[in-house]
């Protein structure tokens, strides 16, 4: 009998899949821990919106019909919100499955997609998926190189991703750089912003109206309800883009990929501004406190626009995410992004983030110099 592997796409045998951070329920399965933090997927520490969790209780007798397939409440309550048509708007199991889509739809088996490197690593994956070529670009000064991705454009390139914010690094291209840039690009090749952190980062300096671009055929942005609206466990995402855009990326997706309680979710937690200041209050006072500690240690990490920060141990991550892991305090170590001494932390409550600190602080190796890393960019 042949082998299981020669069955399979040669494409698929070229990477292994995303290795995503450790569930809670993972970590005490398999160390017999109870007492256990997750800093290690940008979530929300508050958990969901209140109007989420009671509309959800309130729908939960109905979960034996199948979703609406248009999400057309929902889409209709974001639409209002985002001031543009029904039609500029699809939504997905996150907004990794529109990554998905966006590729299936447009990419043609040899066609390059130019990515940052690191960067969201969906980006490749998904590339790699539909045997189309990833082209990764270097940061610059932990920053998107616009001027560089612009150089690596070939006849055979078809999308370019930029994550705004970048994940894993936390910094963020301004409007001025991304509008001369969408100018510049041919419009034959489609730009995807991933704004997944646009919450967080929205009022930052210079951070871009992205919105402003949807009168260009060749843009599509990419948003989500699971970071600051605190959804992650529902997959909920959403697309923005042309009209026509929008009409061939539901070509190709599947009939209800958005399960009901997802889209009654999403329509409650658009209701709850509340709910997400508080979050974006928790979130910057986090981000203060843990910069003032990483500085008391002496240790260098990247001023980020999310609620995540890139921090470098100076020394092995895979080590000190194994010893924390052990104190049940899960973070991200970034090997597979070619970080190797470097670990992200999602911002969580005071008291996440004081265990945090006290549990880092013992196992830290060595001192560190040159504590804030200033990014071009920011």
């Amino acid at each position: 009998m042949r082998e299981v592997k020669d069955l399979v796409r040669k494409n698929i045998l070229k990477f292994k899949p995303y290795k995503a951070g450790k569930p809670i329920k993972e970590v005490q399965r398999e160390l017999g821990l109870k007492r256990i933090i997750k800093l290690a997927s940008n979530e929300n520490p508050l958990g969901p919106s209140l109007l989420a969790l009671r509309a959800i209780k309130k729908s939960l007798s109905n979960i034996n019909r199948y979703p609406d397939g248009n999400c057309f409440y929902l889409k209709r309550k974001l639409a209002e919100r985002l001031n543009i048509q029904p039609s500029n708007i699809i939504f997905g199991n996150g907004s990794n499955e529109i990554i998905e889509l966006i590729i299936k739809t447009f990419l043609n088996e040899g066609e390059e997609v130019i990515m940052s490197k690191p960067d969201f690593l969906i980006f490749r994956l998904a590339t790699l998926q539909e045997n189309g070529l990833p082209i990764e670009v270097d940061l610059k000064d932990f920053c998107c190189n616009l001027g560089a991705i612009k150089e690596a454009i070939t006849p055979k390139t078809k999308i370019i991703f930029i994550a705004n914010p970048n994940n894993p690094i936390g910094s963020y291209v301004r409007e001025e750089e991304i509008r001369g840039f969408i100018e510049e690009v041919p419009d034959n090749i489609l730009i995807v912003l991933d704004e997944a952190y646009y919450e967080f980062a929205k009022d930052e300096k210079g951070y871009p109206d992205s919105l402003k671009f949807l009168d260009k055929k060749n843009v599509i942005i990419l948003r989500t309800f699971s970071k600051a609206y605190g959804l992650a466990g529902l997959r909920l995402g959403y697309g923005l883009a042309n009209e026509e855009v929008i009409d061939y990326l539901n070509n190709s997706r599947q009939p209800f990929n958005v399960n009901y309680l997802a889209q009654i979710a999403g329509e409650a937690a658009l209701d709850d501004d509340r709910f997400l200041q508080k979050t974006l209050r928790i979130i910057e006072e986090g981000k203060r406190y843990l910069y003032k500690e990483l500085d008391r240690l002496g240790l260098s990490y990247i001023k980020s626009a999310t609620n995540f920060i890139l921090i470098d141990i100076k020394g092995n991550s895979k080590k000190l995410f194994d010893k924390m892991l052990a104190e049940g305090v899960i973070v991200r170590e970034m090997s597979t992004y070619g970080l190797d001494s470097w670990i992200r932390v999602t911002i969580g409550t005071r008291n996440e983030n004081e265990r945090f600190i006290e549990t880092f602080e013992r196992f830290m190796e060595g001192g560190v110099i040159d504590n804030c890393i200033k990014t071009r960019c920011n």
